[in-house]
């Protein structure tokens, strides 16, 4: 259908992906600011649970309760004081 259209295939997927010893992400305000938002540590399932993770953050945002709980994502779980 096109030509004259360039097609070369590159491998374009690299990059750190960050991981937690739970193997669960961040999701929730920062212990120190809220004004910081968490949403981080998907691990490979980023491009999966990308969506779900806007929908929490655009209701913590809003200031309307999460639609799921995100009490096993809390930022200061690891925190052992």
């Amino acid at each position: 259908m096109l030509p004259k259209v360039e097609t070369k295939e590159e491998s374009v997927w690299l990059g750190f992906r960050p991981s937690l010893p739970d193997s669960l992400p961040v999701i929730g305000f920062a212990t120190k600011s809220k004004r910081v938002l968490y949403a981080f540590g998907h691990q490979h399932l980023g491009m999966t649970l990308g969506a779900i993770t806007g929908l929490i953050i655009s209701d913590m945002l809003s200031n309307k309760t999460p639609r799921i709980s995100i009490h096993p994502y809390r930022p200061n779980r690891f925190n052992l004081l």
